[in-house]
């Protein structure tokens, strides 16, 4: 069965490098007009777009390509850049690991809320002036990737993380949090981590409670204070999200979904998805993604 490919390698050329940026135009023509396919990546893609023309498909949204947007796709997130034309503009790539030999704590890209896991994840669309900053961050980002001063990987680090600054900024939807409560703050970061690792196995609350040794109560209270649904809805969102990715992109039959999702049962997985999101999966599996 054909199955939904990943990228695991942020660098192609060095392994140990997790870093990357290369120019849209660069990308268009080293396809040789082959067409991009639905995959996804395991670290942060920021896709800067000074003029395009086709379509950014990610999970099951498509959104036009056009002047000055930014796009944020989180690792996990299923994504086809779809060009009628050469795009201009740049695709920078960075993992964890990046962010912490750079003294970038992952908890900045928590607060930012720039990267959506789940749900849509619409461009940003900022005015000309505000594009131009961000796009010559990217530029210099750009050029000190392709130089070779020294400590040149501090200097992209500085950059990218002014980079992102700029882009919360302006993104009045998602503005940055305080951190007034470390402790409630870490929580969340480690449900959502917990999660991530755990969803396909283990579904209920008190499953999670208990690998952060506090009580199911505790957890939804603050789960429901901090993102506005409960532990329970989280982790059912978090897997009725991979289950139409499975479906959508990869020719894996439903029984076999289901029990890659922890199901014992396909009817069970079935009765699941079907409470969830108004369709069979067979049903979901048919559809078009919007353009």
């Amino acid at each position: 069965m054909e199955s939904l490919k990943t990228y695991t390698k942020v660098n192609k050329r060095e392994n140990s490098i997790h870093f990357g940026i290369s120019k849209m135009e660069d990308i268009y023509i080293k396809r040789e007009g082959k067409k991009d396919v639905p995959h996804r990546h395991k670290y942060y893609t920021i896709l800067i777009i000074k003029h395009g023309n086709g379509e950014h498909k990610i999970d099951f949204t498509s959104y036009p390509l056009g002047k000055h947007q930014i796009f944020f796709v989180a690792p996990g997130q299923v994504h086809q850049v779809i060009e009628n034309e050469k795009t201009l503009g740049f695709s920078i790539a960075f993992s964890n690991q990046f962010l912490i030999e750079n003294s970038i704590s992952l908890s900045f890209i928590e607060n930012l809320n720039l990267f959506n896991n789940y749900g849509q994840s619409p461009p940003l669309n900022p005015k000309d002036t505000q594009f131009e900053a961000i796009n010559g961050f990217a530029e210099k980002i750009f050029e000190l990737y392709t130089g070779n001063a020294p400590m040149r990987f501090l200097s992209i680090g500085a950059f990218l993380k002014l980079l992102l600054i700029q882009c919360n900024n302006i993104c009045t939807l998602h503005p940055i949090e305080p951190e007034t409560n470390l402790t409630v703050n870490q929580i969340i970061k480690n449900f959502k981590e917990q999660v991530d690792q755990y969803y396909k196995e283990e579904h209920s609350t008190s499953f999670y409670a208990e690998k952060l040794n506090i009580t199911p109560d505790y957890l939804n209270r603050k789960i429901k204070e901090k993102i506005g649904t409960t532990a329970k809805d989280y982790i059912q969102s978090r897997i009725i999200t991979e289950a139409k990715r499975l479906l959508y992109f990869t020719d894996l039959s439903n029984k076999e979904i289901a029990y890659d999702l922890g199901f014992n049962e396909p009817s069970n997985f079935s009765n699941f998805f079907k409470k969830h999101t108004h369709s069979s999966p067979s049903n979901f599996k048919k559809l078009e993604i919007p353009a």
